[in-house]
């Protein structure tokens, strides 16, 4: 996901508290409409794919609608719409305006030329990839270096495993290097930890899990390369040409985002506006509204030749759109239960990650912030924990700053575990999908995340935690 949705976030320190829901006493029903419409997500595209194509916006719609009715019953009127306008205003509208204008802008910049997708090569692109990722975020590197990538191996038998790769190293493992990279990390700055905390602690953690999953990718790309030259050549859809950048306008634009972000964490005018009683502060507006404007500028003074020689539609926005737009309400009494905390449905998890001693259990804040943000949204996610440590940004840098790292990583990290762990991953998935890659399902890819990941992360938090 993008920094966005973590400044919008930050405006409340607990969504759940906001909304006023007693997680207390809410049981684990509640957590119902949440689980299926991520097994929608999963079983659709695979058990009904027709179906699913169609209607996949009604069927989040139906989703949605069993936690708003059920809410409706339970807390009355006002605090259903304040909970579901607290969470749209606030959270899903500027999360999805600025995946709309990374989207938008990104879709104008045109890497030009193609190379052949060689181990070597894909390596390398896989590394500058990463790298953009702390600079412009998970979601503007991801849909910058997609298409190349895509490009670069089209005319290979095998080739989904490359875009399996692409999301673990570009749209998740390379953000964690600074608070532009991810949202987890952008809700900590805004929260006080300072910018470049971040670089310094979690860069050993980072190198770790990049060399082995990069390794691991070069040595199945080699084998699977190697296999290829038995097999009928396919004819290159985009033969090798010079490489060029088109459409450099952009960057500039991209620029202007990131810088509409830094605005709204620094500057505070304490000036706000009431929207059904949820309050939408000047800056958070101001910021969208700039945002909303590039990707606009972004429309009119790029090229329509570079779009559509990038295979840009706006058919992956509008999924990513929908399906976020149920995630987001669904989550709503997910999140409330979890910021009960040991009074909550969630207990026995949350008492995991205290010892016996009452200090910290580090391993236990990796794996449980980690896994929560396969299947949850990171950014929250990574905000129970961090006031679980006590949310004490000083003690968090400084004393119990392990446990920070541990929160950190295992937001950011094991975003890459599920398509729907981080937002690019999904926009990845269907934008490879859409130009012919047999992308693996839902839960083919985890079977993927299972047998690369995983033990990449237990052998991490074995050395580090």
């Amino acid at each position: 996901m993008t920094a966005l949705a973590v400044i919008t976030m930050s405006t409340a320190a607990f969504a759940a508290e906001e909304h006023g829901l007693p997680g207390a006493t809410m049981s684990l029903l509640w957590a119902i409409p949440f689980v299926g419409i991520l097994l929608s997500i999963a079983t659709g595209p695979l058990l009904y794919p027709h179906v699913w194509e169609h209607h996949y916006g009604k069927i989040t719609a139906a989703w949605s609608a069993l936690v708003v009715i059920p809410l409706l019953a339970a807390f009355g009127v006002d605090a259903t719409v304040y909970s579901v306008l607290h969470t749209m205003l606030l959270e899903y509208m500027s999360f999805i305006i600025l995946l709309f204008a990374l989207f938008t802008i990104s879709g104008g910049i045109l890497i030009a030329g193609n190379i052949h997708g060689t181990p070597l090569v894909n390596a390398g692109l896989l590394v500058i990839g990463a790298l953009l990722a702390s600079v412009i975020g998970t979601t503007g590197a991801s849909m910058i270096m997609i298409r190349p990538i895509i490009r670069a191996n089209d005319n290979r038998p095998f080739n989904a495993h490359v875009i399996v790769f692409f999301i673990f190293l570009v749209s998740n493992i390379g953000g964690s290097l600074t608070p532009l990279g991810d949202p987890p990390l952008f809700l900590g700055f805004l929260r006080g930890v300072d910018f470049f905390w971040t670089t310094t602690h979690l860069l050993p953690e980072m190198l770790f899990v990049g060399v082995i999953v990069l390794a691991a990718f070069i040595v199945l790309d080699v084998i699977l390369h190697r296999r290829e030259n038995g097999l009928p050549k396919i004819k290159d859809p985009t033969p090798d040409s010079k490489v060029r950048i088109r459409g450099l306008v952009n960057l500039p634009l991209l620029g202007g985002v990131i810088a509409a972000i830094l605005m709204s964490g620094v500057w505070k005018p304490g000036i706000g506006f009431t929207v059904g009683g949820v309050e939408v502060e000047l800056q958070n507006l101001l910021r969208d509204v700039i945002i909303l404007a590039l990707a606009l500028i972004s429309l009119l003074i790029s090229s329509k030749e570079y779009r559509a020689a990038n295979g840009f539609n706006w058919e992956p926005i509008k999924e990513v759109a929908k399906l976020f737009a149920g995630i987001f309400i669904c989550i709503i009494p997910v999140i409330a239960i979890l910021r009960a905390g040991l009074d909550g449905g969630f207990a026995p998890l949350v008492a995991l990650v205290t010892g016996p001693d009452g200090a910290p259990n580090d391993f236990a804040y990796f794996w449980l912030t980690g896994v929560l943000s396969s299947f949850l949204d990171n950014a929250p996610t990574y905000l129970v924990f961090f006031e679980l440590a006590g949310g004490d940004p000083q003690v968090l840098m400084t004393t119990l700053s392990r446990t920070l790292v541990a929160i950190s990583a295992g937001a950011v990290f094991m975003g890459a575990n599920t398509y729907i762990g981080n937002a690019p991953n999904f926009m990845v998935y269907a934008i490879a999908r859409g130009q012919g890659v047999n992308m693996p399902s839902f839960f083919g890819y985890m079977l993927w995340s299972g047998v690369v990941l995983v033990p990449t992360f237990i052998l991490m938090s074995l050395v580090f935690f």
